[in-house]
């Protein structure tokens, strides 16, 4: 076993290696683009408001381009890599830090169990097709995270390389699909009636509009990085705007070219008809059958890279809080040799196999159970997260003046506030719909409120303050 020398806990530790193309690289994998074309768009158009799919992730994409404003502004302001944690503790107060942060942990672990449940079941079909081998779901689920934890153990740049060869196929696929539709004119014809008022404006347009920014979980994760980062004042920010810009504009024209690839008299029904097969099927009608194979294999690619990513961010969160005192000072220690929060990452991959061992046990089904539960569960959590982040801003700036713009300080995060808002009303008034279960539904809603009351009930134990302030001491 390799013996390991912990040095001092401090966030500085790790390498600062990565610069704006790796960290764009995994929070793109995160937010899993092929995951999204082949499962989560038909969804859209299914259940959502139909045609007008594609003008969601417009809409999203301009709230969370406003998001980044105030977003990026505020990262200078803070200088170690808690992320929404970190932010929210600078302008609202170490209570609310730290209730934030409960609440990150607990969204990202949700997410995390949701993808690797799928990445497992993704894994199960890829072989009876290809191979005609059955593997019990939660088996490959239980390889796939030993691989995981493997990378998360050592040096971010071993996962940064694997995620950048994954993703890599992944868009390509992607790319391969839509230029073929729009290169052969689609089902009858390319047409801009995805991107009117009218087709947006259909159906369920909360649902859509949710689903949406379920696509989008990810981009945030660049400033969990920062210990890592080369010149993190600038790399995060331009990672961030670059995250959010290149998610937008794959899933627009994603999904626009399955609405026109399917025909927009004929998508709503195909979708409700067959959504897992809706975007193989159209790789085969419009590539070949290889791109139907491709794209099931990808698939599979897609969510592991997902599910690394996750794993990274859940591991440098706790890595943090470990390094400010707030967690157990052993969740911060650094791998001599590799540069690593290795001990994070291991309770990290402890509590997800846990967590993956319990769902086994209550035989529940990892796509229709596990992953929709728990990924609403991550899309309403990251929404919080999301709006406690923009009032932060707002208000750090507010008492700060002149240190940034007035639009970068103030009037871009308070409209970012009020359309995040907005969107977690639509994510509330449909979340049953999301889950599938009012009981399932409202045991996540308070788990998730609990998690934050935790955090800021923890703030609150004698010597919480001394503990944050105490200077980080050798394990």
């Amino acid at each position: 076993m390799t013996h390991v020398q912990e040095p001092p806990v401090q966030a500085d530790r790790l390498e600062r290696t990565l610069g704006v193309p790796q960290i764009v690289f995994m929070v793109v994998a995160m937010a899993a683009p092929l995951t999204v074309v082949s499962g989560l768009i038909p969804l859209m158009i299914a259940s959502g408001n139909g045609v007008g799919a594609p003008l969601d992730f417009v809409v999203m994409g301009a709230v969370l381009v406003l998001f980044t404003v105030g977003f990026s502004a505020m990262t200078p302001e803070v200088k170690d890599a808690g992320a929404f944690y970190s932010y929210v503790e600078k302008g609202l107060g170490r209570i609310m830090g730290l209730g934030t942060a409960a609440l990150a942990i607990a969204t990202y672990a949700v997410l995390l169990v949701s993808v690797a449940a799928y990445l497992g079941a993704a894994a199960h079909s890829v072989l009876v097709t290809l191979a005609d081998v059955s593997i019990p779901w939660w088996v490959l689920s239980a390889v796939c995270l030993v691989a995981i934890g493997f990378l998360g153990y050592h040096n971010i740049e071993m996962s940064a390389r694997a995620l950048g060869i994954l993703l890599v196929a992944e868009i390509l696929i992607v790319v391969v699909l839509d230029a073929a539709i729009i290169l052969r004119g689609g089902d009858h014809g390319l047409t801009a009636e995805p991107f009117t008022w009218g087709a947006f404006n259909q159906g369920a347009v909360g649902t859509g509009v949710m689903f949406a920014i379920f696509g989008f979980i990810g981009f945030e994760a660049t400033a969990v990085f920062r210990s890592e980062a080369k010149d993190p004042d600038t790399t995060i920010p331009r990672a961030t705007y670059a995250a959010v810009l290149v998610i937008a504009v794959v899933y627009t024209v994603s999904a626009w070219a399955v609405v026109v690839g399917a025909g927009t008299d004929k998508v709503v029904e195909m979708a409700s008809a067959d959504p897992v097969g809706m975007t193989p099927g159209l790789a085969t009608t419009y590539v070949s059958v290889v791109a139907h194979d491709l794209v099931q294999i990808l698939l599979t690619t897609s969510f592991f890279a997902c599910s690394l990513t996750v794993h990274n961010v859940v591991s440098r969160y706790t890595f943090t809080l470990g390094a400010k005192g707030s967690l157990p000072r052993r969740f911060a220690a650094v791998h001599q040799r590799h540069h690593s929060p290795y001990f994070a990452s291991v309770v990290t991959s402890i509590v997800v196999f846990v967590a993956m061992a319990a769902m086994t046990l209550l035989r529940l089904d990892p796509v229709v159970d596990i992953y929709a539960w728990f990924g609403g569960a991550g899309t309403l959590g990251l929404i919080l997260l999301l709006c406690l982040t923009s009032v932060a801003v707002v208000v750090h700036f507010r008492r700060t003046p002149h240190r940034v713009s007035l639009w970068r300080g103030s009037v871009a995060p308070v409209i970012a506030a009020i359309c995040l808002l907005v969107t977690l009303f639509l994510v509330l008034s449909n979340f049953e719909l999301l889950i599938g279960s009012r009981e399932v539904a409202y045991a996540f809603i308070a788990f998730l409120l609990v998690a934050f009351l935790g955090g800021a009930g923890w703030a609150l134990r004698p010597g919480a303050d001394r503990a944050a302030d105490a200077e980080p001491r050798e394990l």
